[in-house]
């Protein structure tokens, strides 16, 4: 068969074939009396071998290993094969994520689109201080032309916390493009993941956050749920008293959440919600005596008569630190 016609029938060029003779690849095994190359079936059979082995991945040399040295190892070269083409959809997927990201800000013009790759590249910068720089450089820009979804990216996966605050201080002000990630963040595997996700969630204005901070009083992880009753507490919304009480009683943040209880206890409805709470954490045993004392602290900004007997019962507990706390905090509240 000649060139022509093999080409035809195999969709190998006659170019490609002819390299493949040059390369010692394919060699037709006879000539025509005119001279031109004649191909047999054990020629084209070996044609169709080199393209399904490229068809794999395999460069022109390793095909010819792969079918003239009777020592190769085909499972060796499968397991590297492998590993390149799973480089090579990670390299894919990190430019498609980078293509969305820009895609996402709406860039108006091609500076945009370069303002966006600059601030890209050096997000992924081993300085911090480089990062550092290019969020707050980039942060008056937001969300105009700027990737949002970039840097609550960013946000959820940095540990420097200068580098950190600047995400959060630049997410603040991009209306909330990047609540979408980070709300996906608080359902992350790793605990420090999720924390920076509620702690930027926590710094961004508007209803949705609000409705993402309720949701997130329940949450599984302690330091989620506490982050959110802080600042929810602190803007005066009474759901997150349960959690605030845990908080008090166990001592995680006791103070901060002392302090976002009195903000609550403004509302006397409230209050005596507050009240019972503590007073039903201390009935049940639960925080020991440091748990006791932390109560009797919290209370201090808590009014009415319920919370001073509840101060009068700790006072004449059995332990002296936690009695004097009581005593010194009902002096307090006599204005003494």
């Amino acid at each position: 068969m000649l060139i022509g016609e093999v080409a035809r029938r195999s969709g190998v060029s006659a170019r490609m074939l002819r390299h493949y003779e040059s390369l010692g690849l394919v060699r037709p095994t006879g000539r025509t009396g005119a001279g031109y190359r004649e191909y047999s079936e054990e020629d084209i059979r070996r044609i169709f071998h080199v393209e399904s082995l490229r068809s794999l991945g395999l460069s022109l040399r390793e095909v010819a290993r792969a079918l003239d040295d009777p020592g190769f190892a085909p499972a060796e070269l499968v397991a590297d094969l492998i590993a390149r083409t799973r480089e090579r959809i990670a390299a894919e997927m990190e430019l498609l994520a980078r293509l969305r990201r820009i895609g996402a800000a709406e860039p108006a013009g091609w500076e945009e689109v370069l303002k966006a790759v600059e601030l890209l590249q050096a997000l992924g910068s081993d300085s911090a201080g480089r990062r550092q720089r290019a969020v707050l450089s980039s942060a008056a820009e937001v969300p105009a032309g700027v990737p949002a979804e970039a840097l609550a990216e960013a946000a959820l996966g940095e540990a420097d916390p200068h580098v950190a605050g600047a995400l959060r201080w630049a997410l603040a002000r991009s209306d909330g493009a990047g609540l979408g990630l980070l709300a996906r963040g608080l359902e992350a595997p790793e605990a420090e993941v999720r924390e920076r996700a509620v702690r930027a969630i926590a710094e961004i204005p508007g209803a949705e956050t609000a409705a993402l901070l309720r949701g997130a009083l329940a949450h599984a992880d302690a330091r989620v749920r506490g982050r959110a009753a802080l600042v929810l507490g602190a803007r005066g919304v009474a759901e997150a008293v349960p959690v605030l009480i845990d908080m008090v009683v166990e001592g995680m943040n006791d103070t901060d959440a002392a302090d976002a209880l009195g903000v609550l206890a403004g509302d006397p409805g409230v209050a005596e919600r507050i009240t019972a709470g503590l007073a039903g954490r201390l009935a049940a045993g639960a925080g020991g005596v440091a748990g006791r004392r932390r109560v009797a602290q919290a209370l201090a900004e808590v009014p009415g008569e319920a919370a001073e007997r509840v101060l009068a019962d700790l006072s004449r507990d059995e332990d002296r630190a936690v009695a004097l706390t009581a005593a010194y905090v009902l002096r307090l509240r006599a204005g003494g």
